[in-house]
């Protein structure tokens, strides 16, 4: 694999406006991001950003950003942009597609994304985790994974839900929204309309599932904050300090 790591990062968010400008201990949340990717030293890394004042910060960070459209619909349609100006003559064969609301995941985490696709089989990699408490489990706001289990550790997601999935007793696993794809997934996926489970469930992984394609997941051992609202954010300040 030739991995390219790409970063979308915009600056309306609903629930946290400006969120990738917002602080956190002097630095704002994207270059938090950043720093952790760089780290990874597994790949270029670019930020797929919408306006000039991200693409700065990016700058500062040791990266560069590169502008996108503010109307595209998703942070999957403004990676593939900035894909197709980054590396026009497909030197890159996969890309890492890295939340920019991630501060403190660990480089770690991010090159064992890469695992699932040493097996020809899948078309995406993601990560997941142990889900530990009862509060995780049925807290909508944290998507599930439904695993089937291979002996080589490269498991494959078969679903993903706000629901706590499957019923009864066992291991449940929380998904962490980070996502390899090779390069002919991504291209197709993001010629493909929003599926109907898509929008029931408002996850963007199901349009991968409906189309056929095959999501290989690397089991991990923590789960990286994650920034959506206010609290999220004061929640970071408080644990990076």
């Amino acid at each position: 694999m030739t991995p390219l790591i790409l970063i979308p990062a915009r600056l309306a968010s609903t629930r946290l406006p400006n969120k990738m400008l917002k602080e956190i201990n002097g630095l704002p949340l994207i270059s938090h991001v950043v720093k952790r990717a760089l780290e990874a030293d597994i790949a270029p890394v670019y930020v797929a950003c919408d306006s000039l004042e991200i693409q700065k910060a990016v700058a500062k960070a040791g990266a560069t950003g590169i502008l996108t459209d503010p109307s595209l619909p998703s942070g999957s349609d403004r990676i593939f942009k900035a894909l197709q100006e980054v590396d026009p003559q497909k030197k890159f064969d996969t890309v890492i597609n890295l939340q920019g609301d991630l501060p403190n995941i660990s480089p770690k985490l991010i090159k064992a994304s890469l695992d699932p696709l040493k097996e020809k089989y899948f078309d995406v990699a993601t990560l997941g985790v142990e889900i530990r408490s009862q509060e995780e489990l049925t807290n909508p706001n944290i998507v599930k994974i439904a695993l089937s289990h291979r002996e080589s550790g490269r498991h494959e997601a078969l679903y993903f839900s706000r629901a706590p999935i499957p019923t009864g007793p066992g291991p449940h696993y929380h998904h962490i929204g980070l996502y390899v794809y090779r390069r002919p997934a991504l291209e197709r996926f993001v010629t493909l309309p929003p599926s109907p489970l898509e929008v029931q469930e408002k996850l963007e992984q199901l349009r991968l599932l409906e189309n056929g394609m095959r999501i290989g997941v690397a089991l991990a051992d923590e789960v990286p904050l994650s920034i959506d609202t206010a609290d999220d954010l004061d929640k970071a300040r408080k644990i990076m300090a």
